[in-house]
Parts: C-alpha cells; structure tokens; sequence
C-alpha cells in the first residue's frame, strides 16, 4: 500500500521540492498551502493532491486532513515545513511581526500536531517531521524573533519525542542551514528596519555585508532538504535531529563540542565588526 504524506508550505522553496521528491519516491502527497488556487506545478502530478491549509486555522486544518484521508484513505506522516521569518535589529521589529512569527512557526506548528495526533495514536503509528533551522540551533544577530521560535520547536519537538514514543509514534527535527529559496528573499524585502537607531548602523552594515555572502558558495538545496526529509521519516528509527547544508553542520558541531563558554566566545569574535577574518573557517 502507497504511504501518504502531508506536508505544509507546500507552495515554494522547500515544501515543493519535498512533495515532488516523496511523489517521486511513489508516496501520495497530500500539498497544502494558503491559496491553492495559485499552484500551477503541483497540481499537474500524479499521486499530489493540493488542498488549503492555513496553520492558524483550526478548521482548515481539520478539513485538509479530512480531505487527504478521503483521497488516499490514510496518512502516514506529516510534516510541519510553514514558516515565515523577519531579520532585522530586535528593536526595530514590531510586535505585530513578533506575534505573527510566533503564530505561524509555534503555534501553527503545534495546531497541525495537535489536530493529527489522535489519528496517528488511533493507528499507532506515525511520523511527525518538523523543520526548524540552523539558527534553532546557532543563532545569529538579526534573526532574533526567528531564531526564538525555532528555539521552541526544538524545545517542543524534542520533549515531544518522549512521550509520543509510548505511541510508536516519531518526531524528527530537520535543520537546514542557508538553502536558496524564495524565503530569504521575502524575510530580505520585508526586513525590519527604524532610522532611529542609528546606534546600530555600523553593526548592522558589518552584518549585512557578512550575511550577503552565505550561498556563496557551496549551499544546500531544497532538494537537498527534501532528501534529508525522506530519509528521515523513512529510516524506521527514533533518531531526533537531521543537519542539512555544508555551511551549518560545522557551526552545530561546534556548539555540540565545545564547552558553553567557549562556543558564546567564539560566536562574539565571529560576529563582531571588523573580526570576519575569523569566520567559519576557524570551526
């Protein structure tokens, strides 16, 4: 019997890629995203169903895994992928982009979860497949907000994995570092930015020049991602975190074996002016 995945943020960057790669692997994929009626691609596949799924809708949410059951009769596995991310000095972020991102990537997350739950605890069985970030992991200046709400879902995914495997049901945590999508160049048009705070001009400049040059050079892909993704919810084991892209993996390595000092002290000399001679080389 095929298996049958939903993803969210089916409609660019690393959900597309995704449903494409498990529909390739002969898995149906049950696509969901805000405004359908604007796919093109995806809806021209076999084995991908595209519906609505809008993460701070409980009732969207409910109908989109109804519907996916009604078209392949079953789901095996979901994936959590909706973000949305601004960079910019935490002073100059509104409170308004402060909720949003925190409704999207934490309680959205946590909407779709809940919702799915009794399902797979009805089978007894299930894979739960989150994608955070690098910066959940290593945060960087100018992604506070961001990096927060990954900090959380790394935190509620990996607390989650305790008590769901009682369920024969896992959580799995996909990290990716810079990956080319059309998500930076969102969160790079809607940077969030006050001519008041001229105190950070020089920092900031510092930053943005540093920041321009990731993908650079060798970057992952959302293919790459979707790869990573495959495997982990194919792989049968209750492994919890994936890194993906040759730019983070050293940087996650770093926090995982140095002492907490030494990582925070590094991570300073990394990021302060005038110091990018020190950069990820020195990992």
């Amino acid at each position: 019997m095929k298996k049958t995945i939903l993803i969210t943020g089916a409609s660019s960057g690393i959900g597309k890629a995704t449903s494409l790669y498990f529909a390739q692997q002969g898995w149906n994929v049950i696509a969901t995203m805000r405004n359908p009626e604007k796919e093109t691609e995806l809806i021209n596949q076999p084995g991908i169903f595209v519906t609505t799924l809008e993460v701070t809708d409980t009732e969207s949410i409910q109908a989109a895994i109804q519907q996916g059951i009604e078209k392949f009769g079953h789901i095996d596995a979901l994936l959590n992928n909706a973000g949305f991310g601004q960079q910019g000095i935490f002073e100059a972020v509104l409170p308004e982009k402060i909720k949003e991102q925190f409704d999207v990537n934490v309680f959205g997350l946590m909407n779709v979860t809940r919702i799915m739950l009794p399902y797979f605890r009805s089978r007894k069985d299930g894979v739960i497949v989150n994608v955070t970030s690098g910066v959940g992991k290593v945060p960087v200046p100018l992604t506070s907000i961001y990096s927060a709400s990954k900090f959380a879902i790394e935190g509620f995914s990996e607390s989650l994995s305790y008590e769901l495997e009682s369920q024969n049901i896992k959580v799995k945590v996909i990290e990716p570092g810079y990956i080319a999508t059309n998500f930076y160049q969102r969160a790079a048009s809607d940077f969030a930015f006050d001519a008041a705070l001229t105190d950070y001009a020089g920092f900031s400049a510092e930053m943005n020049a540093l920041f321009s040059s990731f993908g650079s050079g060798d970057a992952a892909t959302p293919e790459d991602v979707a790869k990573t993704i495959y495997e982990a919810t194919t792989d049968g084991t209750y492994t919890l975190r994936y890194v993906v892209g040759p730019d983070i993996a050293p940087m996650i390595a770093a926090r995982n074996g140095r002492s907490e000092q030494e990582y925070v002290s590094f991570l300073r000399t990394l990021f302060m002016p005038n110091a990018f001679e020190n950069k990820i080389q020195s990992f």
